[in-house]
Order: C-alpha cells, then sequence, then structure tokens
C-alpha cells in the first residue's frame, strides 16, 4: 500500500513496487499541492498504467491525514488482498504553517496531520499485523529539511518530517524480532511539488538538467521493500540521481562547541 501514489514520488513507487509482482494499493486522495481538494483521476490512472503492464492493483481514495485515515487506508489492502506486506508513506505536501513569529494554526494541524499523524496511523493498523504474519516492510519519507541546518524547508514542514523521523526509529525497534523492518527514505526528486523549491536552490535551468527522476527513489524504496532488506531497519537513507547516502546522528565530545564548553565549565 502506498501512500500519495497518484502522482510523483508515490506514482513512482507504486509502479515499480508492481513491476516487481506486487498487489498493490494505490492510494491518493487527489489533492492540490497545499492539500485542498480532491480528485480521485490520479490514483484511477496509476492503476490503470499497472493493470495495463499485466500488474494487479486496487484504487484506494481515503484521506489518510488522521490516525483513522491512516488505518482506513490499510483495511483497504486488507480487504482487496487478505493481508498487507508492504506499507510506504509518501502522502504529503510542503506548503503553509506560516513562520515562527506568525505560525498559522491550521496549517500546522494540517502538515503534522498528512505527515505525521498518517504515518503514524498506516504503522499502528499495520504493525498487529504484520505481526501476527511475522513479516513487514515499512518504508516512510522524511526530509533533509528535517535535521540537516543546511536547508530550510520552512518551520511546519520541517518539524512534521523531523516528527516521521523519529516516529520511524521508534517503530524500528518495536518490529526488532517481529520480522518487520522500518526505514526511512530521504527523497531528491523533480516532482511537481519539489520542482520549484528546486529551481529556486539552482542557478538558472540547472536543476532541470540534474537526473532526478522519481524512478532512481523508488528503486530505493522497492529494496527496502523486499525480503532482502530484512537486516535493515531503522535507517535514513537519502536517493537522489542515482546516488545513495545514509544520513546518521552522532553524540561526540570532539565538536568545537563540546570542547569550548567542557574549557568553560572545567
Amino acid at each position: 500500500m502506498v501512500t500519495g501514489a497518484g502522482r510523483g514520488l508515490g506514482r513512482a513507487h507504486a509502479l515499480t513496487l508492481a513491476a516487481k509482482g506486487l498487489r498493490v494499493v494505490v492510494n491518493d486522495l487527489g489533492t492540490d499541492l497545499d492539500g485542498r481538494g480532491a480528485d480521485e483521476h490520479p490514483a484511477r490512472s496509476v492503476v490503470a498504467e499497472i493493470k495495463a503492464a499485466g500488474g494487479v492493483a486496487v484504487v484506494d481514495t481515503a484521506d489518510v491525514a488522521s490516525l483513522g485515515g491512516g488505518a482506513a487506508a490499510v483495511g483497504a489492502a486488507v480487504d482487496a488482498f487478505g493481508r498487507i506486506d508492504v506499507v510506504v508513506n509518501n502522502a504529503g505536501f510542503a506548503s503553509g504553517g506560516g513562520t515562527l513569529e506568525e505560525p498559522v494554526d491550521a496549517e500546522l494541524d494540517a502538515l503534522l496531520a498528512v505527515h505525521f499523524k498518517a504515518t503514524v496511523g498506516t504503522m499502528s493498523a499495520a504493525f498487529p499485523l504484520m505481526r501476527a504474519q511475522g513479516y513487514g516492510r515499512i518504508v516512510n519519507t522524511v526530509s533533509e529539511v528535517a535535521l540537516d541546518a543546511r536547508f530550510d524547508g520552512g518551520m511546519g514542514y520541517a518539524a512534521a518530517k523531523a516528527a516521521v523521523w523519529s516516529a520511524t526509529l521508534h517503530a524500528a525497534r518495536l518490529g526488532a524480532g517481529a520480522g518487520i523492518t522500518v526505514n526511512a527514505i530521504s527523497p531528491g526528486a523533480r516532482t511537481r511539488m519539489s520542482a520549484s523549491a528546486l529551481d529556486a536552490g539552482f542557478r538558472e535551468g540547472a536543476s532541470a538538467a540534474l537526473d532526478l527522476r522519481p524512478e532512481h527513489v523508488a528503486r530505493v524504496v522497492a529494496y527496502l521493500a523486499s525480503e532482502d532488506a530484512g537486516d535493515i531497519t531503522g535507517r535514513i537513507i537519502h536517493a537522489a540521481g542515482g546516488a545513495v547516502r545514509e544520513y546518521t546522528t552522532t553524540r561526540t565530545s570532539r565538536s568545537d562547541l563540546a570542547e569550548r564548553l567542557a574549557r568553560v565549565l572545567a
């Protein structure tokens, strides 16, 4: 089951997984870039593509931006196929939230709902089922803007992605020993959601020249969702342009700041 699978990265994930023989629930509400509105056409179009290629897929238009909505999407997979082996949490949008000095309450709620609550909702519904069958693969979607000081993704979006990052590590610990892996992908891909931000960070036209096709990211997601990746859990992988890197966090006493504080406080 792939959330936000009607366009962009989610579409690439769904098509790639289907090509590898998985039966896919294509979940997509069909919203605009700001998370408003609804349109079934994107999800139905992806399902048609999968079927035309000989795969198996069904449409689900549940709004995953709540705990109940996330559970409903997992339920759609169980209803359609009798089990749930893979969850890819991809749905989301990046706009809104306001600024630190002028936050927008409703927009912050919407960002946390579609990123954090949706991820928690699908995982909480899928975990008991995966534990009972002794197998499960969950791949969440985070962003470099969450915990990398080089980037500024705005207060609301970055905070929501940081929450998903933390939830991924927590869920990975819970899944250990139960056959359930939980990882996160930090994607670098040119989609309708990211194109303007990418262009703003490059010289004119430079981002368009880079090979930032979503399919590069989808290949990594498909591997993390495979049986061969059973020893990989609690990891954050950045994938862009065919390159992969791992995000790690470390605690050190050897940084300039740590050494300065040690001197001052001695």
